[in-house]
């Protein structure tokens, strides 16, 4: 360590009681936190690029400083997909402060480490309150049944209006309006789902059958139209 002489021709003072950081909420624990190996708990966050054409939720589940699980979901930019497949690469086995400093491929995904590691360190976890936190394959859940995003893709004009293209339910097939052309139900399949079957060895037709379902008054619609199309 090199000093300045000023600095070195200073007497010593006590400088007195040293409590330690304020603790954090940890996995149902109060926790100060001096070391990386300290942090826990699982939790997410959006990050964005610099023309803001897509947008990055990422999961992370973190346990004695390490990442044990991430979950990298992405909208808006193709290439955002390929940067999200070795970002899942990247990210598992690091430290949260190894990857805060890592090159996620995609500044939405690294914008998105950054928003996480303020909610780690600062505490502000989904699991802060959970003893034990949550179990490696509790980002997996947030996915539900199918293991698809939640998604939700509406286009709309001036024009001609709305149209609903994919919602929570699914890919949107049919738009049901009445008769003065108000949405008011809609027909959908649910692409997990209908993966499911199919691999389970149904016919693909039988399987958009099992895995479509209707959502309002789409039945009492005046008319029904396709989104994409009309």
């Amino acid at each position: 360590m090199i000093y300045t002489k000023e600095v070195d021709n200073m007497c010593c003072v006590n400088k007195g009681a040293y409590h330690g950081p304020a603790p954090i909420p940890q996995e149902g624990k109060w926790t100060q936190v001096k070391e990386i190996s300290d942090i826990s708990g699982l939790t997410h966050g959006v990050g964005w690029c610099a023309p803001q054409q897509g947008a990055c939720k990422l999961t992370l589940n973190v346990k004695d400083g390490i990442i044990e699980e991430a979950l990298v979901e992405t909208i808006g930019c193709s290439g955002m997909t390929h940067s999200a497949a070795m970002a899942g690469e990247i990210l598992i086995g690091k430290t949260l402060l190894e990857a805060l400093n890592t090159d996620l491929v995609c500044d939405a995904i690294n914008t998105a480490m950054r928003e996480l590691f303020l909610q780690i360190v600062y505490g502000r976890t989904q699991s802060a309150f959970s003893e034990g936190g949550l179990a490696i394959g509790a980002g997996m859940e947030d996915l539900g049944k199918g293991h698809r995003s939640q998604v939700g893709t509406i286009y709309t004009t001036k024009a001609k209006g709305p149209r609903y293209l994919e919602l929570a339910e699914g890919y949107i097939t049919e738009i049901g309006l009445d008769e003065e052309n108000n949405i008011i139900g809609y027909k959908y399949v649910n692409l997990g789902r209908m993966m499911d079957f199919i691999k389970a060895g149904k016919d693909p037709m039988e399987a958009i059958e099992k895995a479509s379902g209707k959502y309002g008054r789409f039945d009492e619609a005046a008319k029904k139209i396709d989104p994409r199309e009309e």
